[in-house]
Formats: structure tokens, sequence, C-alpha cells
């Protein structure tokens, strides 16, 4: 099956030069070696059983099946796993808890071992051992991931999850800043790293799901987040950086120690550089805040569809006030309904809130579309990130790609923005914004995609992922990838540009759209730390001097 995963991936040469040894291969380790292995690590080396394995053959047991069934589609039933991901594509149908018992279990796509690292010593013995016995290696964190980074067919993972310490530094001193910082762990998660900053009276700037890595994915991938027009993208935050480097040595990246990977690391892609152990980010001081919800459905009185439409593009028209005025907004157009699920002002009154929505609120009464409109204020953000935000929503059934799109879409396009809104909602694709304003920070400071600092919108379109006919999914996102984002791009002034980590893993011009112009320097900076190109990952810089072959096998190109 992983051959239709291959279809897609970029262009390869014919000539192979050596591949990573694969399970079976005379090269693959003994399970003697596995064995010594183990005990170098103290214990933590884990080999892989998939999740629904006890929905399959004889080790099929109906009432746990049903329970994992129950709960596939929460991050909390694949935290504690060392293998299974969050993003079932990139699974390959391997071990499938939906289809029917008498259907295959194998691991497929799944890494055949994890190393649960408890520091950095077991990170770096873990390295060592991959390089050896030239074995694939994945980076894995919280399995939080759209776009397959975090598993791969006859891989070692060094699973960071349990890096998960904070400290708080109150008189962090540098010359590229002073103030209160916090140093935490590679597998501290977004809410938790709320809650520690709220009990020390700061904050800290992470992402919208309470599960996904901080110090992961999200920063390294750029990260927008609740309180991204406030103080910017997560990767604006970053002090320092922990790092394991392919050459075993563990460094400290700051700006101005090992300053070119201290800047790759901030939005340049996960998993590509080095095997990230900590960060130090900035600790903010405690707001308050305001956030709103709002949701409406399309009336089907005759005038309905349009009435409803109206009051979409008035929302819209509304989007560069209302980001100017402190918000970052979370809104989603679903097939016959429109929801806001909320905007977040840090140190905005409910009052200026409520006039940021008062355009739209107006239109919906005007046209008298009923309609749900929740605004509060709160003493924090952690109280208003519980109030307004949790549950956080699942990242395992979706099939993703997106767009950032600049002001010009609502100052000067928006009919066609609209047009472009309504076509795609028409064929039953979710379309989602994070509406933003990241430009108080330099471009050339970070990594992550110059592009960010002219966005308005984030644009995410998805489909339900079909758990039941595996090649559906990759029609679906083929069909968004070269027929539904091209519909975005004619808005985009000429640059097609994406959030990396919720980009579609189709995109032929995956470098551009994912870097832009600096791909060229994170290339070289990925050769100078990485020469032997360990940090593997798709759509990762230098990705494309790799081929993953029919049976999950990586080779070079």
């Amino acid at each position: 099956m992983l051959s239709n995963l291959q279809l897609f991936l970029p262009p390869v040469s014919a000539h192979l030069s050596a591949c990573h040894c694969f399970p079976g291969d005379a090269c693959w380790p003994s399970t003697q070696r596995w064995s010594d292995f183990n005990s170098t690590v103290g214990g933590q080396l884990i080999a892989t059983t998939p999740l629904a394995s006890v929905c399959h053959g004889t080790t099929y047991r109906q009432d746990e099946c049903d329970r994992l069934q129950a709960g596939w589609f929460f991050p909390d039933t694949h935290l504690p796993s060392s293998s299974s991901v969050m993003s079932p594509l990139f699974a390959n149908n391997s071990c499938n808890p939906f289809m029917p018992p008498h259907t295959s279990c194998t691991l497929g796509n799944y890494v055949s071992y994890a190393v649960k690292i408890r520091d950095a010593s077991d990170a770096s013995k873990t390295l060592a051992f991959a390089a050896k016995h030239n074995v694939r290696l994945v980076i894995r964190n919280t399995g939080h991931d759209y776009n397959g980074k975090s598993t791969g067919a006859g891989a070692l993972s060094i699973w960071t999850q349990n890096l998960n310490t904070l400290q708080v530094i109150n008189a962090y001193r540098r010359a590229w800043y002073t103030g209160r910082a916090v140093k935490m762990g590679a597998g501290v998660t977004a809410y938790n790293a709320y809650k520690f900053a709220d009990a020390n009276n700061g904050i800290i700037v992470g992402g919208n799901c309470p599960t996904v890595g901080v110090a992961g994915g999200l920063t390294q991938g750029g990260g927008h987040s609740p309180l991204a027009t406030k103080f910017g993208l997560a990767s604006d935050q970053v002090l320092e950086w922990e790092v394991l480097t392919a050459s075993g040595h563990v460094i400290t990246a700051t700006p101005s120690n090992h300053p070119t990977l201290y800047w790759a690391l901030c939005g340049g892609g996960p998993g590509t550089y080095g095997v990230v152990l900590s960060m130090t980010v900035k600790l903010h001081q405690s707001l308050r805040f305001s956030s709103a919800k709002l949701s409406f459905a399309m009336p089907t009185s005759k005038r309905g569809g349009e009435d409803f439409w109206e009051a979409v593009k008035t929302f819209m028209e509304s989007l560069p006030e209302m980001v100017d005025g402190g918000l970052q907004v979370i809104w989603s157009l679903v097939p016959g309904a429109f929801v806001v699920t909320p905007a977040t002002g840090a140190g905005v009154s409910k009052k200026a809130l409520d006039k940021l929505f008062k355009p739209t609120l107006k239109q919906l009464n005007e046209d008298g579309i009923p309609y749900q409109y929740d605004s509060r204020e709160f003493p924090s953000f952690l109280t208003s990130y519980e109030a307004m935000n949790l549950p956080g929503s699942n990242v395992s059934d979706a099939i993703l790609g997106g767009r950032l799109l600049p002001r010009s879409v609502v100052e000067r396009d928006i009919n066609k923005f609209m047009a472009a809104l309504r076509a795609i909602n028409k064929e039953y694709y979710v379309i989602a914004g994070i509406s933003l304003d990241v430009s108080q920070t330099p471009e050339w400071k970070v990594a992550a995609h110059p592009y960010w600092r002219k966005t308005l919108i984030n644009t995410v379109i998805g489909t339900m992922y079909n758990y039941t006919d595996y090649q559906a999914n990759f029609d679906n996102q083929k069909h968004m990838t070269d027929v539904l984002i091209p519909k975005l791009d004619k808005l985009a002034c000429g640059e097609s540009a994406a959030y990396l980590n919720e980009a579609s893993f189709m995109e032929k011009n995956w470098k551009s759209v994912f870097y832009g112009k600096n791909y060229g320097r994170l290339s070289s900076i990925k050769r100078w730390y990485d020469p032997t190109g360990m940090f593997y990952s798709l759509g990762g810089v230098e990705s494309d001097l790799w081929e993953q072959k029919p049976d999950g096998r990586l080779c070079r190109t």
C-alpha cells in the first residue's frame, strides 16, 4: 500500500545508493543486539505492538476493541503509546481498528522500536545505535502530527514525551532578552505549559490544542497560538535550544552560540536538524483576557443561503479590525454552518471585544438568522483557555492542506475570496481559519516562513478520513491539493505559502510553499549539522535526497 504514498513524494533520480537496514535484511540487528541495547538505555526500549492489534487475528478481544474504537478519535488514546500516530493516513492502513477482525494487523509503517528517553544520555545512545546499525531514525514526541513525521517503517524512534520538566528562570539576562523565562522539556504539552505559567503568574505561548508538544513540532514548525496576535508565533519566543546533533554532541543553540542552528530550529521544520531535548522561552506577564464564541446555521428559507453567506462575508470583512484590536480568531465553515471557537484577546476588555463582533451580529439580526454568541472576560489566559478552548480538537480523522493568506483577500478581493470559500464548502470540505497578526517580529529573526509576517488568515481545508476506503483518502488529498487549494492561491498575491504543520504532503512546490526564500539557507544548515542525513522527515529540508520504497524502507536517491 505504501506505493500510493510513494506516488506523491518529491521526485527522485533512478539511481539508488544505500538504504537503511530493514527488518528481514541481513544487516538488521539481531534479537540479542536489541536486547543488549535495551540494557544500555536502562530497559527503556519498547518493541512496537500496534494499538489496534486487539481488533485483529489471534489477539482479537471484542471488549477491548470496542473500547478502543470508542476512544480512537481522542488524543488521550494515542498519547500513552510509543508508536501510534494521530494522522492515520501515515500508518498506511497497517493495523486499522475499524476493519474486520480477519484483516491483517502488521507493523507496516509504524516504527519497529522506540526508546522512551529519560535524558540526553538515552537520546545519545539511541542515536549512536541507529548510526552504527544503519537503522532509520524517527523523532517522536506526543504523536500530534498531521504530516507523518513521527513514524516510519523499520525505524527506531527517539520518544521525547517523557522529557516534561519545567523550570522558571526569574532573571534571564542575555544580550537578546532580559526578563522572566521558562526552560521546558521537549515533551511538555501546551496545556501543561499554560498551567505552569499561570501558577507562576505568567503566560507561555503554546498551541490551540492542549496535547500538542510545545518544543516539538509546534515551535520548530513556527507555531500559531491563541496568543499569537499579542506575542507572535511560538518560534518568536525561543531564547535557547538544547539539542543533540547528529555528531552525538549536546549543544545549546542561542542567537550567539550556534546561531544558524538556533535560527533553523525556530520554524525551519521539526525533526530535521537534531533532537531537541529542551527549549527556553519567554515568560510573559499575566494579563486579563476576553474571549467569545459565535455560531449560526444556514436558514432553510428561500433566501436563507444568500443571507447566510452575507453574514459570513461581513465577518470576513471585520477580520482586519479584529486582529488590529488584539484578537486571534479561530473560525470554521462546515456545510451549512459557521462557528467561531473562539476569539481570544490578551488585555482586551469584553466591551471592546463585543464591539469588534458588532457588525456581524448586526447583520445576523437584520436578516433574522438565529445565532449563539457568548463573550466573557477572564482574570487570566488559563481561565479563558479552560472555559473557551477546552476540550481540544481531535487530530486523528482529517485529510488536511492549507494556505497563508494576506489582508488583501478581504480588503481588496472579498468577492473573489467568498466565491472560493463557497466553491470549497460546496464540495463538503471544511474550511478553518486562524486569523492573526504576527508582523511584530521581523521575518529574518527566525526561520518560520516569511509570509507569516503579512498573513491575516492561516486557512486550512479538510475532509474526514475514511477508515474503510484507504484509497479514497489519497484521492481526497490529491483533489484538495490540485483543485481546491489553487482557488486560494489565486488570492495570495503571487506567492503560495502554507503553515508546514498543517500543509498537504502532496504539494508539488513544497520547498517554496513550506519554507519560502529560507529554503536555501536551511539546506546549508542541514548539511552542516547533519551531513549524513540522520534526521529525515517527510517534507523536511533535504527530504528529497531520500525515497520511501513500496515496502516502506528508506533509501538515498
